[in-house]
Formats: structure tokens, C-alpha cells, sequence
């Protein structure tokens, strides 16, 4: 039935205006605006709709993961942008797990909403 569709993804924040200036300026993805939502416009045409609800909820669970070449290249480039990291049990003093799976390192967007840098193998 959904062999062909083109379904996409998308998530909720409380702050539209913010969350466009958290994604397309500190994350440099390219983003529009329709509607009152955002389209990310991540490479590969995987669009990511993001709409606003008045009683958000964070995401309890990691919601974009961004694959990156160098984890630490990428951690020191966004904390020079002012994200901040979370530090996970087991995390590194920059907030990078190494313990299973790739290096990984998890930050919060303005809404509260769990995101991910990862190292690619």
C-alpha cells in the first residue's frame, strides 16, 4: 500500500520562531516556513515537518540523529555555536558516549526535544 508514498516524518515545539532560528541558524540546516510549520530540509529530500502544539511535551527519546565523519570535530563546532550537550551516564567530558554502539552525543533544541550527533563508521 505505502511501497511508493513519500511519507516524512515530523515533531512538535512550543516556539516556532524558535526553533527556526535554533535549526536553520545554529544547525545550518536549510528550513521553510508555511502555515505557521517548518519544513528541515535534510540532504537526500528526507524533509522533517515541524509544528507547533501549545502543551508540547519534550520527546523523551532522541528525534533526529545527525551522522557526522568527526564526533569531536562536530561536539566543538556546535558548542561554539552555544549548544549544550547532555551528559549521559557513561559520557565523556564533552558529553560523548563511547560505551556500545558509535560515539554518540545527545543535545536538546529549544523545545526541549532530545537530538543526536553520531560518529559514522
Amino acid at each position: 500500500m505505502f511501497e511508493h508514498t513519500s511519507a516524512f516524518s515530523g515533531f512538535s515545539v512550543d516556539d516556532i520562531p524558535a526553533a527556526k532560528r535554533f535549526y536553520g541558524e545554529t544547525l545550518g540546516i536549510r528550513v521553510s516556513e508555511e502555515n505557521g510549520m517548518l519544513t528541515l530540509h535534510i540532504a537526500g529530500d528526507r524533509n522533517t515537518l515541524i509544528y507547533p502544539k501549545p502543551d508540547h511535551t519534550p520527546a523523551t527519546f532522541t528525534i533526529l540523529n545527525f551522522p557526522v565523519d568527526d564526533i569531536e570535530s562536530a561536539v566543538d563546532e556546535l558548542a561554539s555555536r552555544g549548544v549544550q550537550f547532555e551528559f549521559y551516564d557513561g559520557a565523556d567530558d564533552k558529553g560523548v558516549f563511547r560505551r556500545v554502539g558509535p560515539p554518540i552525543a545527545w543535545f536538546k533544541d529549544p523545545a526541549g526535544n532530545i537530538l543526536s550527533v553520531l560518529q559514522q563508521s
